[in-house]
């Protein structure tokens, strides 16, 4: 199947970002973006931008989209739910589904609706993606890592990979996605959780000493959880991440950071909640993330005061 058009849920970092790439490659109507009723009312007159210069790709409300041949699933992870609701009309017996969510819990609530056939696992990683006040800015657009889950039909994830080389959307097809799924989340549990907790930033996470040990020993405990769930992440891998966030631009915030600038729901249930979770069932300690996951609430907490 040869994909010519891809549909995004979700108009923030993520699906801005690689959305403008494949749109600047292949012209605006290859991508659309699709929206409920409320948000699109709520959005109609945004004026976007995207590193200063007026982002020009339109949205459409969910009633008026076209069946879906690719659908993109970037929205936060508190908004899944309501994706999927407003994505049943649009997914036919073909259309290939891709979530960008954060975490290893998004694609098995997806396929649950509808079905693993054409969902793969992905995530997109070495972005340095910021969407504050309507403007997205990034200097590195990082990769798309993809790969099939154990239900996933045959030549589906070369049918996306396909559509992502023709776009140029930066992609990377990877053998064991499931490592690098959790090698994604080490990285997230870590630098998001940590950045959120202090207001800090991709340059305070690896510099300052406090910050620099939460980070670390929040990583360490989901190497701990990963090895409990027969993922083997390393301290290489872990010291890599680390090392990553380092050459990031040191004023560049994580989601979750962005999330405390802006005051809006994090994906705290995704990281330490995760963690925490599956830690409690393989009875692996995880002292950190269950601090870390007590100080967001309380900060989440503070902003309804």
């Amino acid at each position: 199947m040869t994909i010519s058009r891809m549909t995004i849920m979700g108009k923030g970092a993520i699906g801005l970002l690689y959305g403008s790439i494949a749109a600047e490659t292949l012209g605006a109507d290859a991508v659309e973006y699709v929206m409920d009723d409320a948000r699109f009312e709520r959005h109609a007159h945004d004026r976007l931008k995207i590193n200063g210069s007026p982002c020009e790709l339109a949205s459409v409300r969910a009633g008026e989209a076209r069946t879906a041949e690719l659908l993109v699933f970037a929205v936060k992870a508190t908004g899944l739910d309501a994706a999927l609701d407003e994505a049943t009309a649009l997914v036919g017996p073909n259309t290939r589904i891709v979530s960008l969510l954060n975490g290893v819990t998004s694609e098995q609530r997806i396929a649950e609706r509808f079905g693993w056939d054409n969902v793969v696992l992905a995530t997109a990683q070495g972005l340095d993606a910021t969407f504050l006040s309507g403007e997205l800015r990034y200097s590195c657009a990082g990769h798309i890592h993809l790969g099939a889950a154990e239900g996933t039909a045959a030549g589906v994830v070369d049918d996306i990979a396909d559509f992502f080389e023709r776009a140029s959307v930066p992609h990377i097809v990877e053998e064991d996605i499931r490592h690098r799924l959790w090698a994604k989340l080490m990285l997230n549990v870590g630098v998001n959780q940590t950045t959120m907790v202090f207001g800090g930033t991709y340059g305070s996470v690896t510099t300052d000493p406090e910050q620099v040990r939460c980070f670390v020993a929040a990583m360490r405990e989901v190497r701990a959880v990963a090895a409990a769930e027969g993922v083997t992440l390393t301290e290489e891998e872990l010291t890599g991440m680390f090392e990553l966030c380092a050459s990031m631009a040191p004023d560049g915030m994580p989601s979750m950071a962005q999330d405390r600038v802006a005051r809006r729901p994090t994906e705290v249930e995704e990281f330490s909640g995760t963690i925490c979770r599956l830690g409690q069932k393989h009875h692996v300690l995880t002292p950190q993330n269950a601090w870390l996951h007590e100080r967001v609430r309380q900060i989440e907490a503070s902003w309804q005061g």
